[in-house]
């Protein structure tokens, strides 16, 4: 009845994608022998642990795109439960070494030609969106209450200028610096 997109979260071993595929291959041999139609379904995989960002080129031999879930992302890389009224303020979404891993994951997906989107809270966090955009970002999946403040900025924004600005900022791994150079974006 469509186009069908099938996107499956928390992976993080290459058993587990070999194991996810194998059960769609098993899907459609019952469909086959069933004699239902069906038409292509494009499947792919959150990013939403560290070990997936790191094992991005993995991820893109098996997947036809990628959605990087920043929820759990920043929540696993930071080893913080953002509900835990304790620790939640430790809870950052800009803290260098959740940057290193949605770049290296957008980087990676840009190479290998496959699309790419962020979900979670940071995707329609405008104050990120330049941020986003010069990691070299074009797909953004989000709550529509934030879609036109983030589409404003999507709109102000220069990718070129922004793109070598982002690159140094990644490069630094002081939260201090990094703030700071969010603020100039």
């Amino acid at each position: 009845h469509g186009r069908v997109n099938l996107l499956v979260p928390i992976l993080a071993h290459a058993t587990e994608i070999r194991q996810t595929l194998a059960q769609l291959d098993f899907a459609r041999a019952e469909l086959d022998n069933r004699g239902i139609a069906y038409g292509a379904v494009a499947v792919g995989a959150m990013i939403e642990v560290p070990a997936a960002a790191l094992s991005v080129r993995t991820f893109l031999r098996h997947f036809d795109f990628l959605s990087i879930g920043t929820n759990d992302l920043i929540q696993y890389t930071l080893a913080i439960d953002r509900a835990d009224h304790a620790v939640s303020s430790l809870y950052d979404p800009f803290h260098p070494a959740v940057l290193q891993l949605i770049g290296m994951t957008i980087r990676g997906a840009r190479r290998a030609g496959k699309p790419v989107a962020v979900c979670g809270e940071m995707a329609g966090d405008w104050t990120a969106t330049r941020l986003l955009l010069g990691m070299g970002l074009s797909e953004f999946s989000m709550h529509p209450a934030s879609l036109l403040r983030v589409k404003r900025e999507v709109l102000l924004s220069d990718v070129s200028t922004l793109q070598p600005k982002v690159a140094r900022l990644l490069s630094s791994d002081d939260p201090m610096r990094v703030d700071s150079a969010l603020a100039r974006l």
